[in-house]
């Protein structure tokens, strides 16, 4: 009987074996797939700027008297900035999939870091509420890029108030920046997170940013072993909520 139980035990084994080597295709299967789906959107959003330059360049070249020229390189370091701001968030993105920011971290008092950023865009004029020291472990640039990103998107789509919180809720930090715009429909609600996501002409990315912002601060959030979601704003538009462990 033991050569029998032998072979029973490998052919066990042998299932647990494939069934591994299954998951893992799968998961293999799903990386490339993203990878295709991330050259084919970023090839698309950098393709836009790159052929508007062209045409600017190329009307110069063929109507040099017809064209004014102080307003083809305004409009053409228009396109130049936006190609600067969608590479950088790439370079940000693929910086952050490689880095450990766990061992980056130090305390960091996320209220002073709120108020010291919305004092340094005082001209916007955002409402602020912030609680007390409540210390975070974060990688301080990174936090800094996450809040300025979500201060820009509410400031874009505002129409004219934008409310900054930060406040303890349990042994959690939460930062609330809530807009009074048109808000963003609760089935977009995740996607929104997503890449170069294209939403209704109200949440548009043609009025600023890269497309990338929210996908930043997604990442942020979670390497910070914290979450970012959307609610509806108690001004009326959207707002985005970060929860970030306590330091403890």
């Amino acid at each position: 009987m033991k050569p029998l139980n032998d072979l029973r035990e490998s052919l066990n084994e042998l299932d647990e074996i494939e069934s591994h080597v299954a998951i893992m295709r799968r998961k293999l299967d799903q990386a490339i797939d993203w990878q295709r789906r991330f050259e084919a959107d970023a090839a698309h959003e950098l393709r836009t700027p790159i052929a508007g330059l062209r045409v600017k360049l190329e009307a110069a070249r063929l109507y040099p008297g017809e064209i004014d020229i102080e307003e083809m390189l305004e409009r053409a370091l228009q396109d130049v900035g936006r190609l600067q701001g969608i590479v950088d968030d790439l370079h940000l993105l693929a910086q952050m999939q490689a880095a450990n920011l766990a061992t980056e971290r130090t305390p960091v008092d996320l209220s002073e870091l709120v108020r010291e950023e919305v004092s340094r865009q005082a001209e916007h004029g955002f409402k602020v509420h912030v609680d007390e020291k409540l210390v975070v472990d974060a990688f301080a640039p990174k936090l800094r890029r996450l809040l300025t990103e979500l201060l820009d998107n509410a400031r874009r789509h505002a129409r004219q108030t934008v409310h900054v919180q930060v406040r303890r809720n349990g042994g959690q930090a939460e930062l609330i920046v809530a807009d009074d715009g048109e808000g963003i429909a609760e089935s977009d609600r995740e996607r929104i997170f997503e890449r170069f996501t294209r939403l209704d002409e109200a949440r548009s990315r043609d009025r600023g940013g890269t497309g990338l912002g929210l996908t930043i601060v997604h990442n942020i959030a979670t390497a910070h072993d914290g979450t970012v979601h959307v609610e509806d704003s108690p001004v009326g538009g959207a707002s985005f909520v970060v929860r970030l462990p306590l330091a403890a």
